[in-house]
């Protein structure tokens, strides 16, 4: 196959514009992103095939070698929490991830191992119990990966919530001021406590994932469900439970949040060798710092209040 060369009219999806290219940084990525996609192109020899629509801070498309093996090209918008995301990938080479093939860091530029037949856990129809337990088993497999080197700057979770924490107090603070959210003190308080606490009480630590929610899971050829988009930290793993145990089948649309909740967090720890409360205490203080983060930076009072009235419910499970 011959190498597509990316034009200036680059297939870029909606969501790209939307999000990232909304703010002056971005925009002036998605300028350069033809000419940034063209070299990716060049410089792998790659057949590109039209853009993934979902991702909101990267552009991704499958494509082909001049060998035919089916990869995936990405160019990530630079971000702080993308910054690792290729140290951490090659450190897990392929285990619990997609496998990373090649990296361009001045391009911000990834050339990964294409995941077939790549269903998300989003679109997946099993039961909610069968995914938690699959996708506990692939967390698992992914922390207990041996670190190769390379990993000397990545992001240390205790200093990253130390400054959550402060962050927190000072968004209730002004969100009671204001009055648009129902903050409860007490919450926060907790949140605020379990944020510096947690990270210094691991009693082991190793290279978590960061956004293992079930939009970063894909179902690969053996049936195993593989991870992708790692923002990765160093830290307490039970700190990547939650975004799954919110957003696999909602339990909050159930008539019993909290007794479901105990149960997908009992089988879905178990599973991932991890401490029940830990994880528990964890969506506690990540699912307040996410409201308050929603209020503060997309102005969005509903969902943050919502957060907020979930995180209610961690916190009676505490």
């Amino acid at each position: 196959m011959t190498p597509q060369t990316a034009r200036p009219d680059l297939a870029v999806p909606t969501i790209l514009h939307d999000g990232v290219g909304r703010t002056p940084s971005g925009a002036r990525w998605l300028e350069e992103l033809p000419a940034l996609v063209e070299r990716a192109a060049r410089r792998w020899d790659l057949a590109l095939g039209e853009p993934y629509r979902d991702g909101a801070s990267a552009w991704t498309a499958p494509a082909r070698t001049a060998a035919g093996r089916a990869v995936v090209l990405k160019v990530a918008f630079p971000h702080d929490e993308a910054r690792h995301e290729a140290a951490a990938l090659r450190a897990w080479d392929g285990h619990g991830t997609a496998r990373l093939l090649e990296h361009h860091p001045q391009d911000w530029a990834l050339l990964l191992e294409q995941v077939a037949p790549g269903t998300a856990m989003t679109a997946a129809t099993a039961p909610a119990s069968e995914l938690l337990a699959a996708a506990a088993r692939g967390h698992r497999e992914l922390v207990t990966a041996r670190a190769a080197g390379g990993l000397e700057d990545l992001p240390q979770m205790a200093e990253v919530c130390r400054a959550w924490a402060q962050t927190l107090l000072d968004r209730a603070g002004r969100a009671a001021v204001e009055g648009e959210l129902d903050v409860d003190g007490s919450l926060v308080g907790r949140a605020h406590d379990l944020l510096r606490e947690l990270p210094a009480t691991a009693r082991e630590t190793a290279v978590v994932h960061g956004d293992f929610n079930p939009g970063n899971l894909l179902l690969g050829a053996d049936g195993r469900w593989v991870a992708i988009d790692p923002k990765p930290l160093w830290g307490d793993p039970a700190y990547d439970l939650w975004p799954l145990l919110e957003q696999v089948d909602p339990p909050f649309r159930s008539a019993d949040p909290a007794g479901l909740l105990r149960e997908r967090t009992a089988l879905t720890a178990d599973e991932a060798g991890l401490d029940r409360r830990r994880v528990i205490q964890w969506a506690l203080a990540r699912s307040v710092e996410g409201a308050l983060w929603r209020w503060d930076e997309l102005g969005d009072l509903a969902g943050a209040q919502r957060e907020l009235d979930q995180a209610a419910v961690w916190a009676a499970l505490a």
